[in-house]
C-alpha cells in the first residue's frame, strides 16, 4: 500500500513533540536550546532565519546527528534541547521523527514552520549569501 506525504507527516506528528511559535520565541535566548533551520540554504538567503538558529540542511541531518558518521557534527551530541523547523513544519516533523528513531530524544519541532513565524511577526535574522 502506497503512503503519501500527508500520511507520513500525520504519523510523525503523533510521535513527536511540537512547540508553538510563542513557545519557541520564548526560547530564543535560552542557552540550553539550539534552534535548527533545516531548510535549503537558498531559502535562508531569500527569507532569513530565526535569530541565532543554526543551519543543518535536511539532506545532511542524519549524517550530522549520527556519531558514527564521517560527517558527524559535535553540536548534535551536546546536552541541549533541539528545536527543528522548516518552511511549513512538514520536513521538520519528518526530520524530528527520524532523528528520534536514531536515538536523539531531546528534539522537537516548531508548529507552522517559518511561514507561521513570519505571519506572527516574530523577529527574523538575515542570512547573507556567501561569495
Amino acid at each position: 500500500m502506497k503512503v503519501g506525504y500527508k500520511k507520513l507527516i500525520e504519523e510523525a506528528e503523533k510521535n513527536i513533540e511540537t512547540m508553538s511559535i510563542d513557545e519557541v520565541a520564548g526560547l530564543l535566548h535560552d542557552e540550553t536550546v539550539t534552534i535548527v533551520d533545516i531548510r535549503d540554504i537558498r531559502e535562508l538567503q531569500r527569507e532569513g532565519k530565526l535569530p541565532g538558529a543554526i543551519h543543518a540542511p535536511r539532506g545532511m541531518l542524519e549524517f550530522w546527528v549520527d556519531p558514527d558518521s564521517p560527517y558527524h557534527r559535535e553540536l548534535f551530541s551536546e546536552e541541549k534541547k533541539f528545536v527543528f523547523y522548516c518552511a511549513s513544519a512538514w520536513r521538520s516533523a519528518l526530520a524530528t521523527q527520524t532523528v528520534q528513531q536514531m536515538g536523539m530524544n531531546n528534539v522537537c519541532h516548531m508548529s507552522g514552520g517559518f511561514t507561521a513565524w513570519k505571519e506572527a511577526e516574530q523577529p527574523i535574522e538575515p542570512v547573507e549569501k556567501k561569495a
